[in-house]
């Protein structure tokens, strides 16, 4: 089973939001050692707790930063951008890194209204427009647009074939049945978003898959699966470090925007019973354990949803034990690093 890394470059409290790219840059670096096959990167806007709100500028270091490892967005936001845009920007990043660029897309916001508005040049972006963008996008990426289509003949560069293939691969990504439908109607590869929604989208794999239809990129569906995972040297010690995430997923409810709490901010914080359920409730977005425990729970992940790779996303009160989690896991997992 292939295992990757999504990052969010998250902001410890008492860091600044270049100790945060510095330690991605860092992660990224020991995912490349260890044996991890992608490594992903997030965009969001205008959140304490993010630092990255354009990820293929960072990727474009990340790929400096590593020699082996596939990198990528988790993903571009598209609704904010010109698809053609996107696709020069990504054929470049395919030039530099040939065969190891990954984009990923998504249609959400990545923030609240008012930042949207700001990032989209005044204009929420307008999401009932996403179908036709994926579609422009991987016509811009391949040179596939019809003739007849108002950019048909504009170039895009760099030009041709880069190392041989069309490139970069493409990922829909998603945490309903909406993009999972889209991509299989496109002939793209899906990624679902357990650790947004852990509802459900176990049935939507299972239609993406029903309905695939193949396309000139991939001849076969293929699919990831994203969990929110926290690994440690026992059950106890990841129970323990999960509460800085329980905190921090209270702290969103309550619309706070605040960095991620410290491991001695989270553990002074008590729950009313309110809040305990509310934590309790997610809870099943969540996987944690020791090594061994965390391999078997995402294994039964990756089975219930039939995908062909894992995605994990790791954020801990420390950059020390969010790295340490990553290295357990790879033990685990017995990754060729």
């Amino acid at each position: 089973m292939k295992l990757s890394i999504l990052d969010q470059s998250p902001i410890i409290s008492g860091h600044s939001a270049a100790q945060a790219i510095a330690e991605t840059l860092k992660l990224a670096r020991r995912a490349d050692e260890l044996g991890y096959h992608r490594y992903w990167l997030a965009e969001h806007h205008a959140i304490a707790a993010l630092a990255d709100p354009c990820p293929e500028i960072l990727l474009a270091r990340l790929g400096a930063e590593t020699r082996r490892i596939r990198v990528g967005t988790g993903g571009v936001l598209l609704p904010y951008y010109s698809a053609f845009k996107v696709a020069e920007v990504f054929r470049m990043l395919e030039a530099l890194y040939p065969g190891r660029i990954d984009l990923g897309i998504g249609r959400a916001p990545g923030g609240d209204q008012r930042t949207a508005r700001a990032v989209g040049g005044g204009h929420f972006p307008d999401a009932e427009q996403f179908p036709q963008q994926v579609w422009e996008l991987v016509g811009c990426l391949d040179g596939t647009l019809p003739e007849d289509h108002p950019f048909g003949k504009v170039r895009v560069q760099p030009e041709g074939r880069l190392a041989g293939r069309v490139a970069p691969e493409v990922w829909l990504l998603g945490s309903s049945d909406y993009s999972g439908l889209l991509a299989a109607q496109l002939g793209l590869r899906f990624s679902f978003a357990h650790f947004i929604n852990a509802q459900g989208g176990d049935a939507v794999m299972r239609a993406y898959k029903e309905r695939y239809q193949t396309s000139g990129r991939e001849p076969e569906p293929h699919t990831s699966v994203c969990c929110f995972v926290i690994c440690a040297e026992s059950d106890a010690d990841a129970e323990r470090l999960a509460r800085v995430v329980d905190v921090r997923r209270l702290d969103m409810a309550y619309n706070l925007d605040t960095p991620v709490p410290t491991q001695e901010q989270a553990e002074q914080r008590g729950f009313n019973a309110e809040e305990r359920a509310h934590i309790q409730s997610q809870r099943a977005r969540l996987v944690h354990g020791s090594a061994e425990t965390c391999k078997e729970k995402l294994l039964s992940v990756a089975e219930k949803f039939s995908a062909d790779e894992l995605m994990v996303l790791t954020i801990t009160g420390d950059y020390a034990t969010r790295l340490e989690s990553y290295e357990l896991l790879a033990r685990a997992f017995a990754l060729a690093g």
